[in-house]
């Protein structure tokens, strides 16, 4: 047993000195969620706050009415239990209209914001967007234009086991695809999200948006983002979809509307099949035929009458 301790031990503290010297992955940490860049993230962060001042006021009140009557009625200041009340309907009453009246004044901006989240009316890009293991691929409806984004081969090359490359030298490191989805500002956009082989889930948290993406079925959202908002937005997919789920990022490249028309037109004109070559010159019309080539063929003629006379002759 000592003996099988003692091999052992050198083998977890090489563990641990490997793992010690591994860069970390680190997520980005924050108190509270964040307020986003759309016209959706910021009522959702809205109804948040409200709900949770809202809790934030029961749990004082609440927990001050606790507080109170373990202060003011312990036992060291002489208090004697009621042992007599064991029913009361008016409490009854007003511990259940209270609760329920608090539940429909926090069901009205819920309602609302729910709403408005499934409100697809007057869009001005739709772009249907299908979940493939481990890619998307984006289809603009309205422009005719279609790409797939897969990770980015640099960062495919460092999560490579062996491929002694520093992910903490890598930007954005397993954020970041070869072609991001491209979109305007200030302008609502309608994503109609399907699946080809497994559930996934299209997630970009700066949008406060996330949908599953189900084959056989077509989820939709919308999002519009602010005029003062142009950039990039990553996010992921959020739903486990197999081996390769955490190396399928979403990323948005947010333009303003001019460049936004700019890069239709280069898509369009790169996907646009080669002109066709001139038409060559019109062949020279045909020359007169010559002399000798209107002779040849009645000299050529010559023979068969001569075999023809005496034909006649005979008959």
């Amino acid at each position: 047993m000592i003996s099988t301790v003692r091999k052992t031990l050198p083998a977890i503290a090489l563990a641990a000195a490997s793992l010690a010297g591994a860069p970390l992955a680190h997520a980005e940490w924050a108190l509270n969620m964040p307020v986003g860049v759309t016209e959706l993230s910021k009522e959702i962060y809205s109804l948040h706050m409200t709900i949770f001042w809202w809790c934030v006021g029961i749990g004082v009140v609440v927990f001050g009415v606790m507080t109170y009557s373990l202060l003011a009625f312990r036992k060291s200041k002489g208090a004697v239990p009621d042992r007599t009340i064991v029913h009361s309907t008016r409490v009854e009453i007003i511990w259940t209209i209270v609760p329920v009246l608090i539940l429909v004044v926090m069901a009205i901006p819920a309602a609302r914001t729910l709403i408005q989240i499934e409100d697809m009316r007057n869009t001005e890009l739709t772009v249907k967007v299908t979940g493939y293991q481990w890619r998307w691929q984006y289809e603009y409806l309205d422009e005719g234009i279609s790409f797939f984004s897969v990770l980015d081969r640099q960062h495919d090359e460092a999560r490579q086991l062996g491929s002694g490359i520093d992910p903490n030298t890598v930007p954005d490191y397993l954020l970041n695809v070869d072609k991001p989805l491209v979109v305007p500002v200030d302008t609502k956009v309608r994503v109609l999200l399907t699946a080809q082989d497994v559930i996934h889930a299209w997630w970009v948290p700066d949008f406060g948006m996330k949908k599953d993406a189900i084959p056989g079925f077509v989820n939709e959202l919308w999002f519009k983002v602010d005029a003062d908002k142009a950039g990039t937005y990553r996010g992921q997919c959020a739903e486990i979809c197999g081996r390769d789920h955490g190396f399928m990022p979403v990323v948005v490249k947010v333009l303003s509307k001019d460049d936004y028309k700019a890069w239709v037109a280069q898509q369009k004109a790169a996907a646009a099949p080669p002109a066709e070559a001139a038409p060559a010159e019109a062949a020279p019309a045909t020359a007169e035929p010559s002399a000798a080539a209107v002779v040849a063929p009645t000299a050529t003629t010559q023979p068969v009458a001569a075999l023809a006379a005496p034909a006649a002759a005979r008959g």
